[in-house]
């Protein structure tokens, strides 16, 4: 053992979590922590006293304890000039003298008092910690100047005291310390040699595990910490006008449409992917933004889209009612990352309804590409007048030989149950019946609740929640860790109305103003009750990136790793002319 370059454990600090006020809601957090006299003991998950408000991205046995260092103290108190910054600040439960961030490496071991621990991770990045020092752009700072802090693990439990002595009893493997470990993850000229040393060091935390192996499988020069490009940069920016060659009556509500691209420049979509139209009689009206997944791609620019008409939906009622053969509108390039991952793994293509769009697009790539491995084709229909691409669908898989198919009709009777026809709905004890191998990977479509119900009974049956992907239509579901009370709204204009560019939430249905007193595009949605997806709100995390359909955004602050091309960090981001975003 070693004296860890004379480290000592300056205070021991606690806190549970509590409601705080913040931006106009309630966020539960565990982060505002106060130093303790005596010892205190250290359990595996905690230290007494101690607790977290949001378990999903902090605490458990590997954020059992974090850590942050005297020195870095002094750094920020220059950087901000203050003099208030006082042990627990930063939200740590240890204060310590020594410990830099660019000399601790992951699995490290270190015995403090009668108890031990165990290095596993860089303090993860988010809001809070801006929130309760009132400095937003903290965590961005903090892994800018190569200064997060980080995790232990309990090895042993024990007590534990300001003054105990930091001894290190073990070095980790490979000496990958923890600022190097933030940057790989965080920051941009990741190198494959040293990812593959850090999956290669047991004591790192599982889920900083699985990111470095995500960022593995793809092209490191254009990963981001969110892990490899899914999908293609889009092949043209913002609108470009097609001709519909065809309009093809599917079923009494579904209609295909049939694009074609005039010119240079259409690229083949990868199937699964969607296309955003921009609908409007004349150029000086009012444009409505809808997305609708391209269900083939019958030849060399050329896009099928399958529309349902909703009553409710603008853009379903304008394609059904007033674009006819010969049309033009106005077409994004194709996006999206619900795409079909081609590696003869066996594949199962689940839909309800209008659902089977995307689903066709990659039958019909299965088909073409002369697959040979096993394919489950699972349809439910109400019945067969609503039965969407029943006999082009039939086609396909006949050329399939590992294909199996069953339909389920909801709500008629008419056609007798067989084999490949059952009344109802797929539970799990029916889809058991089908022998699917938790080795394949699913792929679902459909309203909400299809795609919940079954994630869950696939889930049971043994597909890992990974080797399951889905489509939603409409806003995604929000991510606003820790925040507890904010109100369900629909989207909807703001108070305070803006007159700077047209921002556009294609998914949500809503184009607004840009507002004088916005910092972000993250502030304009948010006042607009559109669902949000961030954690840092400072542009490292990338929990907000969003597809930019059209316009161009600019960044102030920058972020410290720009997203991949085509999309936004909303965070950050402000429009320079008018935008569109799948928001």
């Amino acid at each position: 053992m070693t004296r860890s370059a004379g480290a000592t454990l300056l205070s021991v600090n606690v806190g549970l979590p509590r409601r705080v006020a913040w931006n106009g809601t309630t966020v539960f957090t565990g982060i505002f922590k106060v130093p303790v006299p005596g010892p205190r003991k250290v359990r595996r998950l905690n230290i007494d006293g101690d607790g977290q408000g949001d378990l999903g991205g902090h605490g458990g046995e590997q954020r059992a304890v974090l850590v942050y260092q005297r020195d870095s103290y002094d750094h920020w108190a220059r950087h901000f000039g203050r003099d208030d910054l006082t042990p627990g600040s930063f939200g740590e439960n240890f204060t310590v003298d020594g410990l830099a961030d660019d000399e601790v490496c992951i699995g490290d071991r270190y015995r403090i008092g009668t108890a031990e621990f165990e290095v596993t991770q860089p303090r993860v990045t988010c809001f809070r910690v801006g929130m309760r020092l009132g400095e937003p752009q903290l965590p961005a700072l903090l892994v800018g100047h190569r200064r997060p802090g980080f995790y232990l693990r309990v090895i042993t439990e024990g007590e534990v005291g300001a003054g105990d002595p930091i001894v290190r009893t073990r070095t980790g493997r490979h000496r990958l310390t923890v600022a190097a470990t933030d940057a790989l993850l965080y920051l941009p000229g990741r190198d494959a040699d040293t990812l593959r040393k850090a999956v290669d060091i047991p004591a790192l935390s599982p889920g900083w595990q699985q990111s470095f192996r995500d960022l593995l499988t793809g092209d490191l020069s254009t990963a981001t910490t969110l892990g490899p490009t899914i999908g293609t940069e889009p092949a043209w920016d913002g609108f470009r006008a097609m001709t519909v060659a065809r309009v093809v009556r599917e079923t009494p509500t579904v209609s295909s449409f049939h694009l074609r691209a005039d010119g240079d420049g259409a690229e083949p979509a990868l199937p699964g992917q969607y296309l955003t139209l921009r609908l409007r009689d004349r150029a000086e009206d009012a444009a409505t933004i809808r997305s609708y997944s391209i269900s083939a791609q019958p030849s060399a620019g050329t896009y099928r889209i399958t529309v349902r008409r909703d009553e409710r939906g603008r853009g379903s009622r304008f394609l059904h009612d007033n674009v006819r053969a010969g049309s033009s509108v106005d077409v994004a390039a194709p996006r999206g990352e619900f795409v079909l991952r081609q590696s003869g793994e066996p594949v199962v293509l689940a839909s309800a309804g209008v659902g089977a769009t995307p689903l066709m697009a990659m039958l019909h790539e299965l088909a073409d590409g002369g697959s040979t491995g096993p394919v489950w084709w699972v349809h439910v229909a109400r019945g067969p007048e609503d039965h969407l691409f029943a006999a082009e669908a039939g086609d396909l898989l006949d050329r399939l030989p590992g294909a199996r198919r069953v339909t389920f009709y909801t709500r008629s009777t008419a056609v007798p149950a067989t084999g490949t026809t059952l009344h109802g709905r797929p539970d799990g004890e029916r889809l058991a019946l089908l022998g699917l191998p938790a080795t394949a990977r699913a792929y679902l479509c459909g309203p909400g609740s299809f795609v919940a119900d079954l994630t869950t009974t696939l889930v049971r049956l043994g597909l890992a929640p990974d080797r399951i992907h889905s489509e939603l239509f409409g806003a995604l579901a929000p991510i606003n860790p820790g925040v507890v009370d904010r109100p369900v709204e629909a989207p909807h204009q703001p108070a305070e109305p803006g007159t700077g560019p047209a921002v556009t939430f294609a998914r949500s249905g809503l184009t607004t103003r840009w507002r004088d007193g916005d910092r972000s595009l993250l502030d304009l949605a948010e006042a607009c009750a559109i669902p949000t997806r961030w954690s840092c709100r400072t542009g490292v995390c990338h929990t907000c990136a969003t597809p930019v359909i059209s316009g161009t955004p600019t960044y102030g602050p920058e972020p410290l790793e720009p997203p991949p091309p085509g999309q936004v960090l909303l965070c950050c981001a402000q429009p320079v002319d008018d935008l569109v975003v799948d928001a």
